[in-house]
Formats: structure tokens, sequence, C-alpha cells
């Protein structure tokens, strides 16, 4: 796969690589109470420069509307903004970007679509982390780390310790997930995960928008932290 040239795309990554330490992700069935949009409010509040919409339930149509209130107002706030699993949704809505399962439509077939779109893909394995250039992903995910509620199914979970099995398979930036609370930061930016998406532990926060600028500041003291040991 060769690399995307598009300059407005090297913006993109370059907020990812460089801006991106918390990568919200929503839900809004573990929300208490809260709409996707009043987490989003929230979130953008607290400093994210990132946001994932998440919805497998709702229909075509309220999906595409929640999208299209994601993108102005992700726009507004200078934020990013992912669509999980669907490209539809995301080129509709003029998203940054469409983040990818295993069982979605491949990257390779997302990148021939829609060629200066950031691309992200999940890794349950290490085959696929080292794949994921080639297959004309972004950046890949590593997870579920550990148990987690928004994947029920899934019953292995490989452990903090595949992240430097992983990440050295591959030079793409990456992510981390799957039940990651606020005291494992220090010992996954020791591992070198340096953005970490997170789903309860910001939509069931009481207060999303302080919770947001906690994590932010103790992943960045754990980045600075760990750059000078």
């Amino acid at each position: 796969m060769l690399p995307v040239t598009d300059k407005t795309y090297q913006e993109k990554m370059n907020i990812f690589t460089s801006q991106v330490t918390i990568y919200p992700v929503s839900c809004e069935q573990l929300a208490d109470g809260r709409s996707d949009l009043e987490w989003l409010d929230a979130v953008l509040a607290g400093g994210s420069k990132i946001v994932q919409l998440r919805d497998k339930i709702s229909n075509d149509r309220t999906v595409l509307e929640k999208a299209l209130a994601f993108r102005r107002r992700t726009k507004a706030a200078g934020a990013l903004f992912i669509v999980n699993n669907r490209l539809d949704i995301a080129l509709l809505s003029g998203a940054d970007g469409v983040h990818l399962g295993n069982t979605d439509i491949p990257a390779e077939e997302a990148r021939r679509i829609a060629p200066a779109m950031i691309i992200g893909i999940s890794a349950n394995t290490g085959e696929q982390a080292a794949g994921a250039e080639k297959r004309g992903a972004s950046y890949y995910n590593i997870g579920p780390i550990f148990a987690t509620r928004t994947k029920k199914t899934v019953k292995a979970f490989i452990g903090p310790e595949a992240i430097a099995t992983y990440s050295a398979r591959s030079n793409l930036p990456f992510t981390v997930m799957g039940g990651i609370k606020l005291h494992h930061v220090n010992d996954l930016v020791k591992l070198k995960a340096r953005r970490i998406a997170v789903v309860t532990a910001l939509t069931q926060a009481p207060d999303i928008e302080e919770e947001t600028r906690i994590w932010i500041k103790s992943i960045q003291a754990a980045n600075e932290k760990n750059s000078k040991s």
C-alpha cells in the first residue's frame, strides 16, 4: 500500500500523533442517561482532541444525524472526528476518519474509497498489527487489554504485555483500549502507549468534562515522567 500524500490527511495525522492522549469513544447505553451529544460536549470541553462515535443500536438515519452534529461540534473545537465501523456514515458526515473492526469492511477497500481518510483498525493479534500498514491503516488499536463491558461476548483479553509485542511489529501509531482505568495509566505509558481509548471511564463519570481533564493530565504527566527515565 502506497503512503497517503494528501496534505490535509498529513495535517490530521500530525494532530493524531502529537496531540491525542485520551481517545474517548461514545456509548449512549452506558452513559447513565446522558445522550451522546451531552457526552460529546463534555469531552470536548475537557480538552479531548479526538472523539469516536460508536452507535451500534440506532437506525441509519439517526446515526447520520448524530454524526453530522458530531462533525459540526468537533470542527468548532478543532478536534478529530472518527466514526466506528460505518464508512458510509463517515463519508456522508465529512468525518476525519473511520475505525474498522475485524468483521467490518476491509481496510484496503476503505482506503480505496476514501484515500485521504484516517483509517483505524482493531488489532487483536500480533499478526493483525503487523499487517496494518499493508492493509491501508493509519493507526491500529491494541486490545482488549482488560475485561470490558463493551465487549461482553469476548472471553479472552490480551493483557498489557501485548503492547510491546504488537507495537514492535508495526511502525504505525497505535491506541490501546479495553477495560482501562485511571490507575492503569502509568504502567501503560511505560509500555509506550501514548494514546488511550476509553468508553465507560468517561461515559459513566459523574463529571465527564472534569474526568476528561484528569485523564489528559495523567497521560501527559506519565509521558513526561517516562521520557526522563
